[in-house]
């Protein structure tokens, strides 16, 4: 028999509260603060789960990086219909544009930063 498992993505910032408040309005989920010191988590419908840990000595990424590789990041699937909405959503709450040319396609990509610096893709969802 198989242990039942599951999994969370954990992000470390220097003020956890700060970055699940960002992260529950953006994903229309809630946050939880647990027991164990310094995680905060967002937990939401449709399976949404995410961890955010202080980190004392935290430095945000940086992206692109030099060498061109790709990163951990956040993809967040949007309807092509709300891509712009979603945009207007996510800088609101305070998200950083890296990249959002608006190629209008089937793979339309949009790149940003969070506060706390961590790149995440708003992208259309396939239907």
């Amino acid at each position: 028999m198989a242990v039942a498992k599951t999994s969370v993505l954990v992000l470390d910032c220097a003020e956890p509260n700060e970055l699940a408040e960002f992260y529950a309005a953006l994903l229309n989920a809630e946050v939880q603060v647990g027991q164990e010191f310094d995680i905060v988590e967002i937990v939401g419908n449709d399976g949404v789960r995410l961890a955010i840990r202080r980190d004392h000595g935290y430095a945000p990424p940086s992206w692109p990086r030099p060498d061109d590789s790709q990163q951990a990041h956040l993809r967040i699937l949007v309807a092509r219909e709300d891509m712009d909405e979603a945009e207007r959503e996510a800088v609101g709450l305070g998200a950083r544009p890296l990249d959002t040319k608006d190629n209008g396609g089937t793979r339309d990509t949009r790149l940003y930063s969070d506060p706390a610096g961590h790149p995440f893709t708003l992208a259309t969802r396939n239907t």
